[in-house]
């Protein structure tokens, strides 16, 4: 089982009092799989994910990737697991301006030591990215630059890839083709997929879905 996730629970402080962002979920995924993470905004779809991705820490429960407790790591344990085995595609580019495209890409995979010329060349000329790639992110278009950012979170091969609102901020053609190329390089790296989504096009693309409802796998 590559991702397991047992009864997490996560709560935040609101100005009106603690919050029950997540009341005990549960769920898994294998390699090779993908899954769809749906729900109303506010359903804790987010925040699930950024747990998983070691980017915070649940109250109560465990998650385990690849045989590893994230919630049972350091800061610099969960940094590690995400320059190796987890992979994360943000709504919002976050590429790096001052760096050109070519190196954007390669910047993950260079940073956790897992860069590989040949598989960065791959991915760049399945992403249409290979005549763009002496430029810089201002000088591409808003689906160059997502395509850009995923091709950077597949550049070091992780196990499990994260993706939240990969689309969101494309239009619905662009956001199609980003999507079929997203889908094509999981599969060919033997990754699995957990993708947060409003859209029930792209749910149904996915092997299965969750729906989350008031913090809880509906």
């Amino acid at each position: 089982m590559l991702l397991n996730v047992t009864n997490i629970h996560k709560t935040y402080q609101a100005a009106d009092g603690p919050f029950e962002v997540l009341r005990g979920v549960d769920l898994t995924l294998e390699a090779g799989e993908t899954l769809a993470l749906t729900g109303e905004s506010g359903s804790g779809k987010s925040t699930l994910l950024h747990l998983i991705g070691g980017l915070d820490t649940p109250d109560q429960g465990m998650i385990m990737v690849d045989g590893r407790d994230i919630a049972a790591l350091d800061d610099e344990g969960r940094a590690e697991l995400r320059r190796g085995k987890v992979g994360v595609v943000f709504q919002q580019f976050n590429l790096i301006p001052s760096l050109k495209v070519a190196d954007n890409i390669a910047f993950q995979a260079r940073l956790g030591g897992r860069h590989e010329a040949g598989w960065t060349e791959v991915l760049a000329d399945r992403m249409g990215l290979t005549p763009h790639l002496a430029k810089y992110p201002e000088q591409l278009s808003g689906g160059q630059q997502q395509r850009v950012a995923i091709a950077r979170t597949l550049a070091p091969k992780p196990a499990l890839v994260l993706a939240d609102e990969p689309t969101g901020n494309l239009d619905e053609t662009t956001a199609g083709t980003v999507m079929d190329l997203m889908l094509e390089l999981v599969t060919e790296a033997g990754a699995g997929l957990l993708m947060v989504t409003h859209s029930e096009t792209l749910a149904a693309r996915m092997s299965r879905g969750l729906h989350l409802r008031a913090g809880r796998v509906a």
